[in-house]
Parts: C-alpha cells; structure tokens; sequence
C-alpha cells in the first residue's frame, strides 16, 4: 500500500508524468500495428528459408520475396518521418518505448532505399546464396561435400592431395564473385542514398556500432597479438615443414587444416578428434547444458543436424517467431569440430529460448549481434578442455592428463589464429565496400600474408575471397565473432570470479553448475534488447566491454 500510494503521489507531483503523453501513445499505437504486421511474415520467412536451407532451394525464391515484403515495410519514408520527428520532439521518456523508438530507427533507416533498387539487392543476394547451397566442389571428377574437403585439410599426408582439396575448396569463388561484386555496388548505392560514404559503414551504425571504436579494437589487438602470434606459428610452420616433408619458407595454404587457416591445425600428439570418435556428439551437448541449468531437447527436437543432399553444408541457430520456436541446422560428425559447433550453435539457441517473454516483441532479441556470438563462444571453447572432457567423456585422470599437456597450448593456439583471422575478414570486408572495382584478388592475399603471415601459392590469381560466404549472407558480420571472443572471456571472468566464486581449476568448465544457467539468464539473457548492449555487459559484469580478459586468458 505504501509504495503504491508513493507512487500515486509522484505522479500529481509531477502534473500526471506517470500517465503516457500526446507522443508516447502515439508512439505505442504505432508499435502495436507495426508489430502485428511483421510478426506473421517474419516467422513465414524464417519457415521458408529453414526449409531452403534444407535442401528445398526452390524456396530460396520464395523467401526473397517474404525477405522483400519485409523489408519493404520498413522502407516506408512516412513511417521513419514519424519516427524521426517523435525521437527529435524529445518528448519519448518511457525506457521501453526510447528502447523500441531507437530499434525501430535502425531498422528504418537500413531500408530507406527506392523500391526498385531493394528488389534488385534482395534478388541478387538469394540468388547468390543459392548458388552457394547448390554449389559442390569437384577432385578428380567426383563431387566431394564440405566435410569430406575438410577432413582432407585435416588428415590427408599427400601435399599433392592436399593441394587438391583446397583448391577445391576455392571452385565456388568464380561462380559467385561477379554476383558478390554486383551486391555489393547495389548495397553501396543504396548506403549513399542515405548519407553515408559505404554500406559497410552503415551498417555498423545500424548496429550501434561506431566505426571509429571498432577499428581501434582492432588495430589495438593486431598490435598485442603479432608478436604472440608470430611465435605461435613458427612453433606451428616447424611442426607442420616436418610432417609434410617441405621446407617451411615452401609451406602453402593447403599445409593448414582447413581452407582459410580459421581453426587450429591439430598437430600435436594429442588427436582429439579421437575421443569423439565413438561419440553421440548431440547426446553429449544436451547432457551438458542440462547440467547447467539450460534444457535443449526441446530445440534439438525441432533441429536438422545431420547430412542430407542439397542441405546448406554449413551450420546456424534460428528464432523462428521469437516465441520459443528456436532450432539448429547442423551437419554433424564425430569430430572435436562438430562437438565445438554443436555447442557453439546451442549457446546461439538458449540465448534465444531463455528471453523474457513478456518483453516486447522489438525487444525479444540478444542485445546485439556479437553478444550471441559471446555465449556461443564461450561454450565452444569447452570442446578442447580437458577437465571439460573428462567431466562429459567419462576420461580417466590420465587421458585427461595427456589432453591437458596440450589444451592450453591448443586454446591459445585458436584464439591467436582465429584473432587474425578475423582481422583479414574485418580489413578485406572494409576494403571491398570503399572500392569493389579494387584488385580484390590481390588484397586478399595481401591482408593474409599481413595478418595470417601465409604465402600466395605462387602467382595465383583467383576470387579465393568469394569462397567465404559471410560476404553474402552477413555482410559486413565478421567482426562480430572477434568481438564475441573479448566478451566471451570477460564473461568467462565474471563466472569464475563473480559466480563460481573460484579460481582457474577444474569448475571453470561449468559442468553440472546450475548457477552458470542461473547467472546467463538473469543477467544476459532476459534482458534482451532493452538495453544497449555496453550498458548490458556494465550490468552483467561490473564494467563496459574490455579487451584485457581476452589478452590476459590467451595472449600474455
């Protein structure tokens, strides 16, 4: 009774403030319209592109049209009028609705494009994911899937053999990157229309991120890893020289495990692959995060993840309708790599599942793109740890002992390459949009000798880049997964210290701490999107985003 009469006494005190103005109502009716329009098509389009992805790619069509529809609504210059003028009057002081005001700007302002030429920038992109999805590599006349090409890159010793599973790899470059070139000068046209100098740039502002901070972070790093990362791979270029039978000024792309030197090249005398061998690689993840407090049968119930024909060959986590309806795609082997996605991937989903349902609807999302990225990450990581394996596998105090030998080495060794790898992706991606008409073939190869210190096989000229395909389906993404890593170990961190209340032993990897589940729901998850996501991690962690825990856990 009390707080309810103060509450009633600030309200006259303040000439009735406590009841929503002229704007604020108007503001309200517009969010409720708006979101009854798009809640139908947004889960319509999420349905049509799972099925897509699935193997049904004459639904890709289908979706570009949905995707359109869509982003026709918030190409509507009346409608971002309206919002512009409520956010300049200054007269929206709700926090929810200044929160679904600010949301809703970023997501006009992205689409303030002619009709016509949106059309032309949805169709192109679906048609180029297409050809991705349908597109299979070839060595020596046989079709060969992604999984079968990387698990060359892993184990295969012949360089000949070697050499033709990455090269395989590149085929579809050629095929895309005319189209990716195109997309990218409709993007950058429909960006100047709006102000701004490219679409890479608006696009980080669309994500409420500042340009000028985020290639700070990364130059910053490049400057803290080079040497650490120089040391890390002339350890690596030995080890790999010797078991390839070459010198190591003659190590090639093809030497490192996978196609764009992205993953750690398992080399020492730990196989962890052979672990998960006998594995039921889903059965494994579902018992850990049930050990934490986070149930995902329900999700892995709705999920596709094993091989099938025409299926997109890569993996992804999607929220169909923002009211529970969450799954996985994935491809999965028993592999230590397909433990780390499947982990991975669930981290995407719980963040989705363990939302506040009674946020509101333009809210019911991670705070940002890279806080999801975060808490993948951080429970990808456990697919390498030995005390983690031993919890999960059932390994005895010896095997966990020879992992251990190596675990940290391995995780530094991922991170370090990872770090520059992204670097590459972040620096090319920036380049492509200030100038797509640029020697793009020659950059690349430049950014990865400067950031990965690998060799241009010979004088190659080809699109190796276009065989990335964020370029198409996350445009200007990339650097969100570097960005995730720095929070993933300040997370990290706070668990440890804040939540577990221990030290670096054995329950740093989590296993059967509910209060792990207990502190990522209450603190990151249920918030959603209702605040900016730096005012999130200050409230979750104690300060802003800080790249010292990813440099004190991998690089010093």
């Amino acid at each position: 009774m009390k707080t309810i009469y103060a509450g009633l006494v600030f309200c006259l005190a303040g000439m009735f403030s406590c009841a929503p103005n002229p704007e604020e109502k108007a503001l309200e009716q517009f969010i409720d319209s708006h979101t009854q329009k798009i809640m139908p098509l947004m889960k319509e389009a999420n349905l049509t592109y799972w099925n897509a992805a699935l193997g049904d790619t004459a639904l890709f069509e289908k979706f570009s049209i949905l995707d359109l529809k869509i982003r026709k609504i918030y190409s509507d210059t009346a409608d971002y009028g309206f919002l512009k003028r409520l956010k300049k009057s200054g007269h929206v002081s709700d926090p929810l609705l200044t929160r679904q005001l600010d949301v809703l700007m970023g997501k006009y302002l992205e689409n303030q494009v002619a009709p016509e030429l949106l059309e032309q920038i949805v169709t192109l992109g679906a048609r180029v994911e297409k050809n991705f999805n349908m597109f299979r590599s070839v060595i020596n006349k046989e079709e060969v899937t992604v999984n079968r090409i990387n698990e060359l890159l892993k184990t295969e010793t012949e360089n000949k053999k070697r050499k033709q599973a990455w090269l395989a790899s590149k085929q579809v470059g050629p095929a895309v990157a005319g189209d990716i070139i195109q997309l990218v000068k409709l993007r950058n046209e429909a960006a100047r229309k709006l102000g701004f100098d490219n679409y890479h740039t608006l696009m980080l502002t669309v994500n409420e991120q500042d340009v000028g901070t985020i290639n700070q972070v990364f130059d910053e790093l490049y400057g803290l890893t080079y040497k650490p990362f120089e040391i890390m791979k002339s350890e690596l270029d030995s080890i790999l020289a010797a078991m390839y039978g070459v010198d190591r000024k003659d190590l090639m792309p093809w030497h490192y495990h996978d196609s764009f030197f992205q993953e750690t090249p398992l080399v020492y005398h730990i196989d962890l692959d052979a672990y998960y061998g006998n594995q039921d690689i889903e059965a494994l993840a579902a018992k850990f995060y049930e050990g934490i407090g986070l149930s995902v049968q329900d999700i892995l119930d709705r999920s596709d993840l094993y091989e099938k024909e025409n299926k997109n060959p890569h993996a992804f986590c999607t929220d169909i309708d923002r009211e529970g309806d969450i799954r996985i795609l994935c491809n999965i082997k028993p592999t230590e790599r397909w433990m780390e996605t499947m982990l991975h991937e669930l981290g995407h989903a719980v963040y989705d599942k363990y939302q506040n349902p009674a946020t509101p609807f333009l809210l019911r999302e991670p705070a940002n793109i890279f806080t999801t990225e975060a808490v993948a990450m951080l429970f990808g990581r456990l697919s390498r740890d030995g005390a983690w394996m031993q919890a999960m596998l059932g390994l005895t105090d010896q095997q966990r002992g020879q992992i251990d030998s190596v675990s940290e080495k391995y995780a530094r060794m991922k991170q370090l390459i990872f770090a520059r790898w992204a670097m590459v992706m972040f620096k090319f991606e920036q380049e492509l949009y200030k100038d797509p008409d640029q020697d793009l073939n020659s950059l690349w190869w430049e950014l990865k000798s400067k950031y990965q210190l690998l060799n241009r096989p010979g004088k190659r000229d080809a699109p190796d880049w276009a065989s990335k395909i964020h370029f198409t389906i996350a445009p200007c993404y990339y650097h969100n997964y570097l960005l995730g890593e720095l929070l993933a170990s300040q997370l990290h961190h706070q668990i440890i210290s804040g939540v577990l209340k221990e030290g670096a032993g054995p329950d740093r990897v989590y296993a059967g701490r509910s209060e792990v589940g207990d502190f990522l729901v209450s603190r990151v998850f249920r918030a959603g999107r209702t605040l900016p996501w730096n005012d999130m991690i200050r409230s979750a962690t104690g300060e802003p985003l800080n790249p010292k825990y990813f440099v004190d856990q991998f690089v010093n």
